[in-house]
């Protein structure tokens, strides 16, 4: 698959900033700012989405956007993915599979129809609250491994560290062993970035599970389950819808995850 430029080289910026203290001294310094550029996604020729994000590691937030839009059910149903600068920002294009090609003009002229029509919104609602998949795997580690993960997090936060202004999303071993962490300015994206980062290398959740630096939104919940994460930690809180999606889904959440107390939702 085409690789393009490397956007890594590009997830902050050094710019310089005048600092004003409480007792009015002024100096000059330099930060990284996290950078959040329109990444429009292109699937099978037709236009389908424009997302903001980081333009790190856009590869694997194509193939993670695919799967959690449901677009495509596995990694050999994307056959081709390739990332191009653009003016003012960044083109991913995905060719999808014969099979699958179907729900992109679907999807398409769903999109359309909604911007001319009142009445589609009852569909529109109906598709934003879909069933979900029953579980297929189950979490088989302990809360103890939620509070591991959390003390080494913040070490495999590259951007986070640099910057204080972006998200992370981890897969995590049963015993809280950090496998991959993707980072975005935007929460969907850096769940969709490790979802694809795990599709391209067939890494399996193999009864671990997902640590966000974000709340625990509904939209986070449908992406564990339609990628058959077992178990969904997130260091915010719920809403409520989110925990009503995942009990649907037979997914485990532990929320508000501190370094010393996390909550269960009880069912």
């Amino acid at each position: 698959m085409g690789a393009g430029p490397d956007p890594r080289l590009t997830s902050s910026l050094p710019l310089e900033f005048e600092r004003v203290g409480a007792d009015g001294r002024v100096d000059v310094q330099k930060r990284a700012i996290a950078e959040e550029v329109p990444v429009a996604i292109e699937c099978n020729g037709l236009g389908y989405a424009v997302l903001m994000a980081s333009p790190g590691d856009l590869l694997d937030l194509g193939h993670g956007f695919a799967l959690t839009e449901r677009l495509i059910d596995a990694a050999d149903d994307l056959i081709d993915a390739e990332v191009h600068p653009v003016d003012r920002g960044m083109l991913l294009r995905l060719t999808l599979s014969a099979r699958v090609a179907g729900r992109v003009a679907d999807r398409v002229r769903h999109r359309t129809a909604d911007s001319s029509c009142g009445l589609c919104g009852v569909e529109s609602l109906e598709q934003a609250l879909r069933p979900l998949p029953p579980r297929r795997a189950r979490w088989s580690g302990e809360d103890a491994a939620v509070f591991a993960a959390l003390a080494a997090l913040d070490a495999a936060q590259p951007l986070g560290a640099a910057t204080r202004a972006v998200h992370a999303a981890a897969a995590c071993a049963p015993d809280g062993t950090i496998r991959r962490v993707r980072e975005d300015v935007g929460r969907h994206n850096a769940f969709d970035k490790l979802i694809g980062a795990m599709l391209r290398e067939r890494m399996g959740w193999d009864h671990g599970f997902a640590l966000l630096t974000s709340r625990c939104s509904y939209e986070l919940v449908e992406k564990a389950a339609l990628s058959a994460c077992p178990m969904l930690a997130t260091i915010s809180a719920p809403t409520a819808l989110a925990i009503a999606r995942a009990q649907e889904a037979g997914l485990e959440l532990r929320v508000l995850a501190r370094p010393d107390s996390l909550l269960r939702p009880v069912a």
